[in-house]
Order: C-alpha cells, then sequence, then structure tokens
C-alpha cells in the first residue's frame, strides 16, 4: 500500500484521494483548515501552514510518505526541493513544483524554452508597476506571482486603474512574495485547457483540448473538446511536451494557452496538477484527470484514453458577500435533465464566490441552464 501525502485538501484533491483510494492507497490529507474537502475522504488529515517551513518538514518526516503530492499553490517549495534531495518522491518534480508555484519562474523558463508568450514584466512597488505596465502597452494584466484560482488577477488601462491593481494583487496573494507580474493584454480568440500527461519512462500524451470561461480571473465553465484546428492541437501540444519534459517526473499537468485570431498559440500559464477546468473529464472520458494522475505519480501502466462524449462543465459559486454556513438548493430540479450529473465539494464554510460544486452535462448549454437552478443558500 502506497502512502501519499497530499499537500492541499480542495475540490480538486478530493477527486484525487477517491481516485487513490480505488487503488488503495493511503492518504494523508493536509491543508490549513480543519475539515476542508479532501479531508473527508482520506486516512488521515494534517491541519497546519504549508508555507512553515519548519512544520512541513515535521510532517513530510513524521509520515515518511512514499509521494509527496502538492495540490495548492501555498507551500514552502524550497523544503520539497530538499526532501527530495534526501530521498522523497516529489510529484510531479520538486523542480516542477518550485516553478510553476512561482508565475515569474515558471513564465522565465518558458520564455528560455522558446515559447510564444506575452510581453511580460515584474514589479516590486507600486511605482514600478506604473513604470513597467507604461512600456507593455495601453491595456495589461496584473497578478500576483504567487496566487490560485484567479486571486488578485485585474486588467488595467490607466494609472488609476493600475493603482487599484497593485492593491488587489498584493491582498490576493500567496505566500510571502510581494512581487506581481505585469503582461500584455492578449485580445485572444480563445483560451484552452491541454491536459498532458509524462510517464515515469518519459512518454507524453494528451487529454482532447478543453475550452474554458473565466471571470474575475477564475474558471467558470470549460467544455471538452474544445474546437480547435489540427495545426493549433499540434503547436499546443509541442509547447506542452517541451515544457513538461523540461519539468521531469511523472503525472498530469494543466498546460493552459490563449489562441489568437490567426491562430497562434500563447503560453499562459501550467499547473502541475490536475486542473479545475478539467473537471470536464469526469464526464467526458473512460479516465478523468484525477485517474490518471493517480495512475501516473504511482508508476502504474496507464491505458489507452479516451474521449467517450462531449461534455460541459460549471461552477455552482456563493454569492459575492457570502459567508457562514449553507445549503444548496434546487439539485432535484437541475437532474430533471437526464444528462446532468453534479459534484459538491462539502466546502465547510462560505466565502465571496467560493466554489461550492460543480455541473456536469452532455453540453455547455445543458450544464449553464443547470446550474442557473441551483443556489447556495446561507443559513444561520
Amino acid at each position: 500500500m502506497k502512502k501519499i501525502l497530499l499537500l492541499g485538501s480542495g475540490e480538486l484533491g478530493k477527486e484525487l484521494t477517491i481516485s487513490l483510494k480505488r487503488m488503495g492507497c493511503y492518504v494523508i490529507t493536509c491543508d490549513a483548515y480543519e475539515n476542508a474537502p479532501a479531508m473527508q475522504v482520506s486516512d488521515m488529515a494534517e491541519v497546519f501552514n504549508m508555507l512553515d517551513k519548519e512544520k512541513l518538514f515535521e510532517i513530510i518526516n513524521k509520515h515518511k510518505p512514499d509521494f509527496i503530492v502538492p495540490e495548492v499553490e501555498a507551500i514552502e517549495t524550497e523544503v520539497l526541493l530538499e526532501a527530495e534531495t534526501n530521498g522523497y518522491t516529489v510529484i510531479p518534480s520538486a523542480k516542477a513544483v518550485n516553478l510553476t508555484m512561482n508565475r515569474d519562474r515558471i513564465r522565465d523558463r518558458a520564455k528560455s524554452l522558446g515559447l510564444t508568450t506575452a510581453r511580460f514584466a515584474y514589479a516590486e512597488t507600486e511605482e514600478e508597476l506604473l513604470s513597467e505596465a507604461k512600456k507593455i502597452g495601453a491595456k495589461v494584466a496584473v497578478k500576483p506571482v504567487m496566487s490560485s484560482s484567479g486571486k488578485g488577477q485585474s486588467y488595467a488601462s490607466s494609472q488609476e486603474e493600475l493603482r487599484k491593481s497593485w492593491k488587489f494583487a498584493i491582498d490576493g496573494m500567496r505566500g510571502n512574495r510581494k512581487r506581481v507580474i505585469v503582461e500584455e493584454f492578449i485580445d485572444f480568440d480563445y483560451e484552452i485547457t491541454l491536459l498532458t500527461i509524462l510517464e515515469k519512462s518519459g512518454k507524453v500524451s494528451f487529454c482532447d483540448p478543453i475550452g474554458h470561461f473565466q471571470k474575475r480571473g477564475d474558471y467558470q465553465y470549460s467544455w471538452q473538446p474544445a474546437a480547435c484546428s489540427k495545426e493549433v492541437i499540434k503547436k499546443a501540444q509541442e509547447a506542452a511536451k517541451t515544457m513538461v519534459l523540461d519539468l521531469g517526473g511523472s503525472g498530469i499537468f494543466g498546460v493552459e494557452f490563449f489562441v489568437d485570431k490567426k491562430g497562434g498559440v500563447i503560453f499562459s500559464e501550467l499547473s502541475p496538477r490536475p486542473h479545475d477546468t478539467g473537471m470536464v473529464t469526469m464526464f467526458t472520458q473512460n479516465y478523468s484527470q484525477f485517474d490518471i494522475h493517480a495512475r501516473v505519480l504511482t508508476g502504474m501502466p496507464l491505458p489507452e484514453i479516451k474521449l467517450m462524449q462531449a461534455g460541459a462543465s460549471h461552477v455552482i459559486l456563493a454569492e459575492e458577500n457570502a459567508t457562514g454556513n449553507y445549503t444548496i438548493e434546487g439539485i432535484e430540479k437541475a437532474l430533471e435533465d437526464e444528462n446532468v450529473d453534479f459534484r459538491i465539494f462539502g466546502k465547510p464554510t462560505l466565502k465571496s464566490y467560493r466554489r461550492m460544486g460543480v455541473v456536469l452535462a452532455s453540453s455547455l448549454d445543458k450544464a449553464q441552464k443547470a446550474a442557473k437552478k441551483i443556489s447556495v443558500v446561507s443559513i444561520e
């Protein structure tokens, strides 16, 4: 029985834990708060701040896992580099986690590997942001170098907006790196996630591309397959393969690209783990992204991955100012359409715009209609 230390216990970690448990693994889940989604289905849980270097070392040495599997960005990645040096296996690799948890490092790496990226710069003060943005263009995107799920991301076209973006980015950052990336605004036609699989043998394969839509920098809905030309898919696969082979290890990577109106493919982000937009694979594929990650990280042979049917996913969101306890209503109405399914994440409390579940359906239209029938209701 393999022992897994899962660093992060959100909805992605919950589905991964279920996949690992089906394989007979022993899973210890970690997060900064109690009763996080993955903790509800794991063998054991640890509650602590994963940016606390000494505590993270303590937990790793306490459990001596076969695999350390990060699921969130708020981790002291230097600990993982040292753990790997000491013989632990970090998924997909300590190098991958260390680079991708920080937007500046992965963006620099992508550029050095010859991938097409938006023009970008970094700023560590508000005035530096104003100066760098002026060099890049009239409209820019501003993001913390360390964050997740779009937190702290915004667009700006004036000095006033840039000052607001600076504060928004600093308030939304994770970790202790007070640094933002300012990048060229890409007037893209659409954006995709390419789930890219790297096996221990070095073999690279791909799931069908996933189209997605974001709001406030956070995923709202996705669909698979995305309507991409063969040339776009080829360019994206070549870029993704270059990235994951450089990062090394084994696992599934969520590689995001912008596609412009001329069919150009521009690298955006990379996550060294299952991706939120990839929740659609629980409906569309013979093996979901979580099943794939569980198989590959443990070194098990990977079956042929097939798209069984087209489908879409749509988040079930809390309201803007939601807090406290809650109930979810309207699921029965949504399920009156036999082409609709759902997952409730089981998060213990509400937060503003927090993802509380996801609708899965045979088309985007059906997913959107079903999601409108479901509401997250605050209760005393």
